[in-house]
């Protein structure tokens, strides 16, 4: 392979060497297999085609300054893709075969994890698919587990840099007790609209209200929201939003700086008392959030008033981050080594 321009990775897909594939047939789980192709041979009639039948997931493997290897949290995206296989009735793969699956593809496309500092990491991505063949409205009896792995660069162009958001208002990403904490493509579907809307006005992203009153902050299109004042993390509490594994770090790192945590509704017009505020998710961390504009309702919410990242966002930033290469001590258990 020639050597990769690692410091100018996009975010995006890029052929690797191997994924690996568990089949589950008859009721149980297969053994894990390792494949070099990229295509997935189904049937015409698969429930992932016709129902929306699948789940994915979306984590990081990070070369550290010591050579080591390391994976973010893996057990967490185990368990919240358990979550969404019990919300659209899928079988549910265990833990322990998760992270085996994990460990095993990452090792196998070693030579794809970027060198220490390149600003770049390995995307691993699990996805979940019914491939049994259904007509009427039922799940699958049969399914496929997968997980491809690619190096990539920032989520943003910028990287750690302050973006603006916009708030749509005429579009909706999930309902209220529909699939919105469920890691599933049809959110995602969901969100174009709205996200080419946003793109098209000259922002980085699109922001929801609440499907049912239009009145709370949601979430941004692939990330969580959190809001800091009066050395508070403040995060919104909705029955649509996905449970975020970064979202849910970053709560334990700010409590562990001695800040308050608050998991609660945000009203929108509290946008205007944040000192600071960020969308996080596993493919940015953090992006702090330098306005929010409704332009609607003709409000813009400025929050980085000198446009750049305030100190806490900063500090949360470098802290997890250094978690992930292992420059700082891994207290909570969060961080996986492969061999």
């Amino acid at each position: 392979m020639k050597e990769l321009d690692w410091a100018n990775l996009p975010f995006g897909y890029m052929k690797t060497d191997y994924n690996v594939r568990i089949y589950y047939r008859n009721g149980q789980w297969g053994e894990t297999e390792v494949c070099s192709e990229e295509t997935i041979p189904m049937h015409m009639a698969a429930t992932c085609l016709h129902y929306g039948q699948e789940a994915f997931e979306g984590l990081k493997a990070f070369r550290g300054k010591d050579g080591q290897i390391r994976v973010f949290r893996p057990e967490e995206n185990a368990a919240r893709l358990q979550s969404t296989c019990r919300g659209i009735l899928m079988p549910e793969l265990p833990t322990e075969r998760f992270v085996e699956a994990v460990k095993k593809v990452v090792k196998l496309n070693e030579r794809f994890i970027p060198p220490y500092e390149s600003g770049a990491s390995l995307y691993i991505r699990p996805l979940l698919v019914g491939t049994g063949a259904q007509v009427g409205v039922h799940p699958a009896k049969e399914y496929l587990f997968i997980i491809f792995v690619t190096p990539v660069g920032p989520y943003f162009k910028g990287g750690f840099s302050t973006n603006p958001y916009v708030i749509i208002r005429e579009y909706d990403r999930a309902a209220p007790l529909g699939t919105g904490i469920y890691k599933v493509g049809g959110n995602y579907a969901a969100s174009l609209r709205a996200n080419k809307k946003a793109h098209d006005l000259g922002y980085a992203c699109e922001f929801y209200l609440d499907a049912k009153e239009k009145k709370y902050i949601d979430e941004c299109g692939a990330a969580n929201f959190f809001g800091i004042k009066n050395n508070t993390y403040i995060t919104p509490l909705s029955t649509s939003i996905l449970p975020s594994i970064t979202n849910k770090s970053l709560m334990q790192l700010a409590e562990d700086m001695g800040m308050k945590v608050e998991r609660r509704p945000v009203p929108e017009e509290e946008l205007s008392t944040f000192e600071e505020a960020g969308a996080c998710g596993t493919a940015a961390v953090i992006s702090p959030i330098e306005r929010i504009d409704d332009v609607e309702n003709g409000h813009s919410y400025v929050i980085a008033k000198d446009g750049k990242p305030g100190s806490i966002c900063t500090k949360l930033y470098n802290k997890l981050r250094a978690i992930q290469y292992g420059d700082e001590p891994d207290v909570h258990g969060w961080v996986t080594i492969v061999d």
